[in-house]
């Protein structure tokens, strides 16, 4: 299906991503799966040739280009001729627009031009053994220590836990749960600052995920995130972005799985002809094709409210609900129909099996977006008398 959001230089620009991809990404994914990280220079890599950050200020080396189809582009590029364990949308999506737009001027000058070039790698701390999707839980606690801050506690399944030099940490600032949350970036060197081991993953192979562990982190004043008391609004108000591209990476799976299924079942003979004519097996894609489709259109439209500034909690919810959703299908009917082979890792689509897992669960769990959802229908047991 024509997608109808993109304009001629957006082509041009999906051309040249491509391109940089089929190069200098995917000649190394194999080799970066076995070893369980990505090499540091992919993100030099990807910095020099513009692919990072593309939203930041000209004066700190970005492009200034406050148009989300150019990063839904890389995403989707990524994924598509890429290697998905190269996270550069967490690094550029995610992480650095806390430091971009809640940071002080000498916090984004000191490190923003470096998280554009690549040499300074990024990640967030936010989940907690036990917490999982519920930010209210987090035990990890920041105090005041002169002019600074002074950070104890531990965080798991950081993404880009190994990699980072730099890491936004959420921690209480209040006493009771649901209080006050303040965001703090945590940088490489800093005394106290440990992690633990590389996790072994289902998937995301070449993704590199840790714990990290804080005792007595001695926090520069310049290094919180905005208000101490008002991090958890700016995590959520965060989140709807955080959701969308987790949507976006999760429609470009799925349309990958199709394509790489669809190129299989014309080609496997069984019974005297390809085993994407047998009624059931054609249905059945035919089917997923439509669904994949209309999501497709609905992430597109998100991408456009987003840049109007107009993208809301529960439709970035609904769209990492319904992609995520879509990209499990997808790749589970493509192991399928691949057969034995499908259960191969030398076959493209099994990787893609065990790499779509997470994406029900990262983000907020796909419980939580459709608790999201039905709160935003009037559904909301905490308004109803007891």
């Amino acid at each position: 299906m024509e997608r109808l959001i993109f304009e001629a230089e957006h082509d041009m620009f999906r051309a040249s991503v491509a391109r940089f991809m089929a190069a200098e990404i995917a000649p190394h994914g194999e080799r970066w799966r076995r070893e369980g990280i990505v090499d540091r220079d992919a993100y030099l890599k990807a910095g020099a040739a513009g692919l990072l950050c593309l939203w930041a200020d000209t004066a700190h080396g970005g492009a200034g280009i406050e148009d989300l189809r150019f990063d839904q582009i890389v995403i989707e590029e990524n994924v598509r001729g890429g290697e998905t364990g190269f996270y550069l949308h967490l690094h550029s999506n995610l992480v650095a627009p806390y430091i971009a737009k809640l940071g002080v001027p000498v916090l984004r000058d000191r490190l923003m031009p470096k998280v554009i070039a690549g040499q300074t790698i990024l990640a967030i701390a936010m989940t907690e053994a036990g917490g999982g999707s519920d930010l209210r839980a987090i035990r990890t606690r920041a105090v005041r220590d002169g002019e600074g801050w002074r950070l104890n506690g531990a965080k798991t399944y950081i993404s880009n836990g190994i990699l980072a030099d730099a890491m936004v940490v959420a921690a209480r600032t209040g006493e009771e749960r649901g209080g006050q949350i303040g965001l703090y970036v945590v940088e490489r060197g800093m005394t106290g600052f440990e992690r633990g081991r590389k996790l072994d993953k289902m998937g995301l192979a070449a993704q590199d995920t840790a714990e990290i562990f804080l005792s007595d982190v001695q926090v520069p004043a310049e290094n919180l995130l905005g208000d101490p008391a008002l991090g958890l609004a700016a995590l959520i108000e965060f989140l709807a972005t955080e959701r969308l591209i987790a949507a976006i990476a999760s429609m470009a799976a799925a349309q990958t799985a199709l394509a790489l299924t669809m190129d299989f079942v014309k080609t496997r003979i069984a019974f005297g002809r390809p085993i994407g004519l047998f009624q059931h097996n054609r249905f059945r894609l035919a089917a997923l094709k439509a669904r994949i489709d209309a999501a497709q259109v609905f992430v597109d439209r998100l991408v456009l409210l987003a840049n109007a500034g107009q993208l809301s909690g529960e439709d970035a919810a609904a769209a990492k609900l319904i992609a995520s959703e879509l990209e499990g299908e997808m790749t589970d009917l493509g192991v399928q129909l691949h057969g034995g082979a499908g259960y191969m890792d030398e076959f493209r689509i099994s990787r893609m099996y065990t790499d779509a897992r997470i994406s029900r669960i990262f983000a907020g769990s796909n419980e939580i977006m459709q608790e999201i959802i039905a709160r935003s229908m009037g559904l909301d047991e905490r308004d109803w008398p007891r």
